[in-house]
């Protein structure tokens, strides 16, 4: 591969079509000639912040084998660039490609706490864990400038609303002082993700994420904190990281995690072509060996979609993945328990402060 070829720093090198739209778009070669001759930029590789204004904010989660149900996404579209992001597919439906636009095109709900508020003042409403990122990280870079999370993070306190959070960026700890306060009234639980524990893995895997010292370390201020952490040991992609199941479990173990998840990689929608094309530039050597493997995890395919399959897998490589999952919940989180979160304080602070008659 021609390293000019390689957009540093993205984990898609290409755009997608939108298969909801009718016209392509592709960079055609004699524009980029006129670019080349005119000294200009065909692409800056910049990422764009673009306000959206939806009406709600809290989505239901009606597939069965997710393990949540209740969601909400202060970000569509994420800069982290994960190559295997499941979320790279509904940027498709705001009309951009799930391929580098999902990193570069963020898409920012300003008004997110104040639709949060509004819904859990909603007479209807009875209280049900809502997990900040069921789609994309909460705390991925825009966080930093906009503190949309953070804003939410005071609403749910404000109403002593149960809330989880799934992320893979160290900059949650600036909210220590807003968690150890919903962790006083058992209101929070926290997924740290960690892929790997490799750099050079997490550096193509994960571009513009947080270093694996840096998650780890996360994990254990939380958990010095009491605040209780799951670690999300997701996805499992053989050949890749899935010699690493034993020591990620030990590692997380190590710094507090009192519980931990995983997923085998299945590449849904436009995630076969972007992650295929991604790993014959970036993993020539090993490309078609780890193809073949996540296809023999997926009956021949590279996605599966079938509720209760599509994150297990199945087949040998799968049932190894499963049987070391196995082995290491034994081996290092024997009598670990995550706790349940506290639903029962909602209905005394739906107005804002708790009934005194």
């Amino acid at each position: 591969m021609n390293p000019k070829d390689y957009i540093k720093g993205r984990g898609a090198q290409e755009n997608t079509h939108n298969k909801f739209l009718k016209h392509i778009y592709e960079t055609r070669d004699d524009f980029l000639e006129f670019c080349r001759i005119e000294g200009e930029e065909a692409d800056n590789n910049k990422t764009q912040y673009i306000p959206i204004f939806p009406k709600t904010i809290v989505n239901k989660v009606t597939s069965p084998d997710i393990g949540i149900m209740h969601s909400m996404n202060p970000y569509q579209g994420c800069e982290h660039g994960c190559i295997y992001c499941y979320a790279r597919n509904t940027h498709e439906y705001w009309g951009y490609s799930a391929g580098l636009d999902f990193e570069r095109q963020i898409l920012i709900k300003k008004d997110a706490p104040k639709l949060l508020e509004a819904k859990l003042k909603s007479k209807r409403w009875e209280a049900q864990t809502i997990v900040l990122s069921g789609n994309t990280d909460c705390y991925q870079p825009a966080e930093q400038k906009f503190k949309i999370t953070r804003a939410c993070l005071e609403v749910f306190l404000k109403y002593r609303h149960p809330v989880g959070i799934i992320t893979k960026n160290a900059l949650i700890l600036r909210d220590l002082d807003i968690l150890k306060e919903l962790t006083a009234h058992q209101l929070i639980g926290v997924n740290v993700s960690v892929t790997s524990l490799s750099e050079n893995t997490r550096r193509i895997l994960e571009p513009r994420t947080t270093t694996i010292k840096k998650r780890l370390e996360t994990i254990r201020v939380l958990s010095e904190n009491n605040i209780p952490v799951n670690a999300m040991l997701a996805p499992i992609i053989p050949g890749i990281n899935s010699h690493e199941i034993m020591n990620l479990a030990k590692a997380v173990s190590e710094n507090g995690a009192l519980s931990f998840g995983f997923t085998v990689v299945r590449l849904n929608g436009a995630i076969g072509h972007i992650f295929t094309d991604w790993i014959k530039k970036t993993l020539p050597d090993r490309a078609d060996k780890v193809l073949h493997q996540i296809q023999e995890c997926h009956g021949g395919n590279v996605n599966d979609s079938r509720f209760g399959i599509r994150t297990r897998g199945e087949g040998k490589i799968a049932q190894q993945m499963h049987d070391l999952v196995d082995l290491a919940r034994r081996t290092y989180f024997k009598d670990k328990v995550f706790p349940k979160l506290n639903k029962e304080l909602h209905q005394e602070y739906k107005d804002g402060q708790m009934r005194l008659f």
